[in-house]
Protein backbone atom coordinates (compact mmCIF):
# COMPACT_ATOMS: atom_id res chain seq x y z
CA UNK A 1 0.00 0.00 0.00
CA UNK A 2 1.31 3.44 -0.92
CA UNK A 3 1.75 5.77 2.09
CA UNK A 4 -0.13 9.03 1.85
CA UNK A 5 1.90 12.16 2.60
CA UNK A 6 0.56 14.58 5.14
CA UNK A 7 -0.78 17.81 3.60
CA UNK A 8 1.71 20.71 3.54
CA UNK A 9 0.67 24.12 4.81
CA UNK A 10 2.05 26.31 2.04
CA UNK A 11 1.40 29.39 4.16
CA UNK A 12 4.32 28.40 6.37
CA UNK A 13 6.67 29.34 3.53
CA UNK A 14 5.78 32.98 4.04
CA UNK A 15 7.63 32.84 7.37
CA UNK A 16 11.20 34.07 7.14
CA UNK A 17 12.74 31.30 9.21
CA UNK A 18 11.86 28.65 6.65
CA UNK A 19 14.37 28.57 3.80
CA UNK A 20 14.06 26.41 0.68
CA UNK A 21 17.07 24.13 0.25
CA UNK A 22 19.16 23.47 -2.85
CA UNK A 23 16.87 20.47 -3.25
CA UNK A 24 13.51 22.29 -3.33
CA UNK A 25 11.73 19.26 -1.88
CA UNK A 26 13.29 20.10 1.50
CA UNK A 27 13.80 23.19 3.62
CA UNK A 28 15.97 24.61 6.40
CA UNK A 29 14.36 25.77 9.64
CA UNK A 30 16.15 28.66 11.36
CA UNK A 31 15.48 29.39 15.03
CA UNK A 32 15.07 32.61 16.98
CA UNK A 33 17.81 32.88 19.61
CA UNK A 34 18.61 36.47 20.71
CA UNK A 35 22.26 36.93 21.73
CA UNK A 36 22.79 33.22 21.01
CA UNK A 37 21.68 32.38 24.55
CA UNK A 38 20.02 29.04 25.29
CA UNK A 39 19.59 27.01 28.48
CA UNK A 40 21.00 23.49 28.94
CA UNK A 41 17.44 22.12 29.11
CA UNK A 42 16.48 23.87 25.88
CA UNK A 43 19.49 22.58 23.98
CA UNK A 44 18.87 19.04 25.28
CA UNK A 45 15.28 19.23 24.09
CA UNK A 46 16.42 20.61 20.72
CA UNK A 47 18.43 17.43 20.24
CA UNK A 48 15.38 15.32 21.06
CA UNK A 49 13.16 17.36 18.72
CA UNK A 50 15.73 17.01 15.92
CA UNK A 51 15.81 13.23 16.33
CA UNK A 52 12.03 12.96 16.30
CA UNK A 53 11.91 14.81 12.98
CA UNK A 54 14.76 12.95 11.29
CA UNK A 55 17.39 15.69 11.52
CA UNK A 56 20.87 14.16 11.24
CA UNK A 57 22.95 17.34 11.65
CA UNK A 58 22.30 20.65 13.40
CA UNK A 59 23.92 23.80 12.03
CA UNK A 60 25.27 26.55 14.31
CA UNK A 61 25.06 29.74 12.25
CA UNK A 62 27.35 32.77 12.16
CA UNK A 63 24.50 34.86 13.59
CA UNK A 64 24.23 32.97 16.86
CA UNK A 65 21.28 30.81 16.06
CA UNK A 66 20.58 27.20 15.11
CA UNK A 67 19.30 25.68 11.88
CA UNK A 68 17.67 22.31 11.24
CA UNK A 69 18.58 21.39 7.64
CA UNK A 70 16.86 18.93 5.29
CA UNK A 71 13.39 19.14 6.78
CA UNK A 72 10.52 17.49 4.96
CA UNK A 73 7.85 20.22 4.60
CA UNK A 74 5.27 17.71 5.81
CA UNK A 75 7.02 17.86 9.21
CA UNK A 76 6.82 21.65 9.56
CA UNK A 77 3.58 22.12 11.49
CA UNK A 78 4.49 19.64 14.19
CA UNK A 79 8.11 20.72 14.31
CA UNK A 80 7.27 24.40 14.75
CA UNK A 81 4.82 23.61 17.57
CA UNK A 82 7.50 21.67 19.43
CA UNK A 83 10.08 24.42 18.92
CA UNK A 84 7.64 27.04 20.22
CA UNK A 85 6.93 24.96 23.32
CA UNK A 86 10.69 24.69 23.94
CA UNK A 87 11.16 28.47 23.93
CA UNK A 88 13.25 28.25 20.75
CA UNK A 89 10.73 29.37 18.13
CA UNK A 90 11.03 29.99 14.41
CA UNK A 91 13.48 32.70 13.44
CA UNK A 92 13.62 35.26 10.64
CA UNK A 93 15.53 35.60 7.37
CA UNK A 94 13.74 37.81 4.87
CA UNK A 95 13.16 41.58 4.69
CA UNK A 96 12.70 41.98 8.42
CA UNK A 97 14.65 42.38 11.65
CA UNK A 98 16.50 39.09 12.02
CA UNK A 99 18.20 37.41 15.00
CA UNK A 100 19.86 40.02 17.24
CA UNK A 101 23.44 39.04 18.09
CA UNK A 102 25.63 40.03 21.03
CA UNK A 103 28.81 39.11 22.88
CA UNK A 104 28.64 37.95 26.53
CA UNK A 105 29.13 41.50 27.84
CA UNK A 106 29.60 42.43 31.48
CA UNK A 107 27.97 39.21 32.65
CA UNK A 108 31.16 37.31 31.86
CA UNK A 109 33.78 39.19 29.81
CA UNK A 110 36.53 41.13 31.61
CA UNK A 111 36.83 43.59 28.72
CA UNK A 112 33.12 44.44 28.51
CA UNK A 113 31.65 47.84 29.40
CA UNK A 114 27.91 47.15 28.89
CA UNK A 115 25.39 44.35 29.45
CA UNK A 116 25.08 43.45 25.79
CA UNK A 117 22.94 40.34 26.40
CA UNK A 118 20.19 42.21 28.25
CA UNK A 119 20.17 44.90 25.57
CA UNK A 120 19.99 42.31 22.77
CA UNK A 121 17.05 40.57 24.40
CA UNK A 122 15.17 43.86 24.83
CA UNK A 123 15.80 44.86 21.21
CA UNK A 124 14.65 41.40 20.13
CA UNK A 125 11.49 41.69 22.23
CA UNK A 126 10.56 45.00 20.65
CA UNK A 127 11.66 44.65 17.04
CA UNK A 128 12.25 41.01 16.04
CA UNK A 129 10.66 40.01 12.70
CA UNK A 130 9.28 43.49 12.04
CA UNK A 131 8.64 43.58 8.31
CA UNK A 132 10.72 46.14 6.42
CA UNK A 133 11.71 46.90 2.81
CA UNK A 134 15.21 45.50 3.51
CA UNK A 135 16.74 42.93 5.83
CA UNK A 136 18.05 44.50 9.04
CA UNK A 137 20.72 42.83 11.15
CA UNK A 138 21.45 44.23 14.61
CA UNK A 139 24.63 43.33 16.48
CA UNK A 140 26.06 44.44 19.84
CA UNK A 141 29.66 44.35 21.07
CA UNK A 142 30.32 45.32 24.68
CA UNK A 143 33.65 46.96 23.82
CA UNK A 144 35.52 48.21 20.73
CA UNK A 145 37.12 44.77 20.24
CA UNK A 146 34.08 44.24 18.01
CA UNK A 147 33.74 40.49 18.59
CA UNK A 148 30.29 40.65 16.97
CA UNK A 149 31.52 42.66 13.94
CA UNK A 150 28.73 45.06 14.84
CA UNK A 151 29.88 47.76 12.44
CA UNK A 152 29.33 45.30 9.59
CA UNK A 153 25.62 45.20 10.35
CA UNK A 154 22.78 47.46 9.31
CA UNK A 155 22.61 48.60 12.95
CA UNK A 156 25.66 48.24 15.17
CA UNK A 157 26.00 49.05 18.87
CA UNK A 158 29.42 49.27 20.58
CA UNK A 159 30.02 49.73 24.29
CA UNK A 160 32.68 52.36 25.10
CA UNK A 161 34.16 53.92 28.25
CA UNK A 162 36.42 56.95 28.46
CA UNK A 163 39.27 56.83 31.00
CA UNK A 164 39.65 59.61 33.58
CA UNK A 165 43.05 60.32 35.12
CA UNK A 166 44.00 62.45 38.11
CA UNK A 167 47.48 63.82 37.26
CA UNK A 168 48.00 64.86 40.87
CA UNK A 169 47.65 61.27 42.13
CA UNK A 170 49.10 59.28 39.22
CA UNK A 171 52.56 57.89 40.05
CA UNK A 172 53.51 57.49 36.39
CA UNK A 173 54.25 53.78 36.92
CA UNK A 174 53.31 53.06 33.31
CA UNK A 175 51.25 49.92 33.98
CA UNK A 176 48.40 51.26 31.86
CA UNK A 177 50.72 51.68 28.87
CA UNK A 178 51.15 47.90 28.74
CA UNK A 179 47.41 47.37 28.40
CA UNK A 180 46.67 50.04 25.79
CA UNK A 181 46.45 48.27 22.43
CA UNK A 182 46.41 51.55 20.52
CA UNK A 183 49.66 52.91 22.03
CA UNK A 184 47.62 55.94 23.05
CA UNK A 185 49.27 56.18 26.50
CA UNK A 186 52.88 57.18 27.05
CA UNK A 187 55.02 58.22 30.01
CA UNK A 188 56.77 61.55 29.52
CA UNK A 189 59.02 62.81 32.33
CA UNK A 190 57.21 60.58 34.78
CA UNK A 191 53.77 61.82 33.74
CA UNK A 192 51.13 59.75 31.94
CA UNK A 193 50.01 61.34 28.66
CA UNK A 194 46.90 60.21 26.79
CA UNK A 195 46.64 60.79 23.04
CA UNK A 196 42.88 61.25 22.65
CA UNK A 197 43.20 60.93 18.88
CA UNK A 198 44.43 57.34 19.25
CA UNK A 199 42.24 56.34 22.19
CA UNK A 200 39.39 53.98 21.19
CA UNK A 201 37.64 54.47 24.54
CA UNK A 202 37.74 50.76 25.25
CA UNK A 203 38.43 51.19 28.96
CA UNK A 204 41.11 48.48 28.98
CA UNK A 205 43.50 50.75 30.89
CA UNK A 206 41.12 51.28 33.83
CA UNK A 207 41.07 47.96 35.68
CA UNK A 208 44.84 47.21 35.55
CA UNK A 209 45.82 50.41 37.42
CA UNK A 210 47.54 48.99 40.55
CA UNK A 211 46.57 52.04 42.61
CA UNK A 212 43.00 52.33 41.24
CA UNK A 213 43.72 55.92 40.28
CA UNK A 214 42.40 55.61 36.74
CA UNK A 215 38.63 55.79 36.74
CA UNK A 216 36.15 55.56 33.93
CA UNK A 217 33.25 57.70 32.85
CA UNK A 218 29.89 55.98 32.73
CA UNK A 219 29.78 53.50 29.80
CA UNK A 220 28.22 54.75 26.58
CA UNK A 221 26.72 53.20 23.45
CA UNK A 222 28.13 54.10 20.03
CA UNK A 223 25.57 53.40 17.29
CA UNK A 224 26.43 52.86 13.64
CA UNK A 225 24.11 52.46 10.65
CA UNK A 226 24.49 50.98 7.18
CA UNK A 227 27.09 48.28 7.67
CA UNK A 228 27.03 45.11 5.61
CA UNK A 229 28.98 41.83 5.54
CA UNK A 230 28.29 39.81 2.41
CA UNK A 231 30.41 39.81 -0.73
CA UNK A 232 31.11 43.54 -0.57
CA UNK A 233 31.68 44.41 3.11
CA UNK A 234 30.84 47.94 4.22
CA UNK A 235 31.59 49.52 7.59
CA UNK A 236 28.60 51.31 9.08
CA UNK A 237 28.59 55.07 9.59
CA UNK A 238 28.67 56.55 13.07
CA UNK A 239 25.22 57.90 13.79
CA UNK A 240 25.19 58.91 17.44
CA UNK A 241 26.60 58.03 20.88
CA UNK A 242 24.11 57.73 23.74
CA UNK A 243 24.25 57.21 27.49
CA UNK A 244 21.68 54.57 28.46
CA UNK A 245 19.99 51.40 27.17
CA UNK A 246 16.71 53.34 26.98
CA UNK A 247 18.42 55.85 24.67
CA UNK A 248 19.60 52.95 22.50
CA UNK A 249 16.06 51.59 22.23
CA UNK A 250 14.75 55.01 21.23
CA UNK A 251 17.41 55.41 18.54
CA UNK A 252 16.89 51.89 17.17
CA UNK A 253 13.16 52.56 17.06
CA UNK A 254 13.77 55.74 15.04
CA UNK A 255 16.18 53.97 12.67
CA UNK A 256 13.71 51.17 12.01
CA UNK A 257 10.86 53.63 11.50
CA UNK A 258 13.04 55.60 9.06
CA UNK A 259 13.90 52.43 7.13
CA UNK A 260 10.23 51.44 7.05
CA UNK A 261 9.18 54.84 5.69
CA UNK A 262 12.10 55.71 3.43
CA UNK A 263 13.93 52.60 2.22
CA UNK A 264 12.93 50.62 -0.85
CA UNK A 265 13.21 46.93 -1.62
CA UNK A 266 15.59 45.51 -4.19
CA UNK A 267 18.86 46.99 -2.91
CA UNK A 268 20.87 46.91 0.31
CA UNK A 269 20.44 49.61 2.92
CA UNK A 270 24.05 50.95 2.60
CA UNK A 271 23.45 51.58 -1.08
CA UNK A 272 20.41 53.71 -0.28
CA UNK A 273 21.70 55.89 2.57
CA UNK A 274 22.90 58.82 0.46
CA UNK A 275 19.71 58.81 -1.57
CA UNK A 276 17.67 58.85 1.63
CA UNK A 277 19.26 62.03 2.95
CA UNK A 278 21.28 60.33 5.67
CA UNK A 279 22.81 63.58 6.93
CA UNK A 280 19.37 65.02 7.58
CA UNK A 281 18.32 61.83 9.32
CA UNK A 282 21.46 61.91 11.50
CA UNK A 283 20.68 65.49 12.48
CA UNK A 284 17.16 64.46 13.47
CA UNK A 285 18.44 61.59 15.64
CA UNK A 286 21.03 63.77 17.39
CA UNK A 287 18.41 66.43 18.12
CA UNK A 288 16.08 63.76 19.47
CA UNK A 289 18.73 62.41 21.85
CA UNK A 290 19.96 65.80 23.00
CA UNK A 291 16.44 67.12 23.41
Amino acid sequence: MKLQRRPIDQGLYTKGGIITERNPDFCIVRLRMPAGMITPDQITELGAIAKRHGVKDIHLTTRQTIEFPHIDPAELSGLLAELEANGTPLGAEREEVVNVTACLGTRHCKFATIDSVALAKEIDRRFFAKELPVKVRIAISACPNGCESERLNEIGITGIQRPIRDPGLCTGCGTCTCYCREKAITVENGIIVLDKGKCMECGFCIMPCPFQIIRGENPQYRITVGGHRGRHPIIGRHLVTVDTPDDVIRVVDRIIYWIYRQASSGSLLPEQLDELEFDEFKKTIVEMVEG
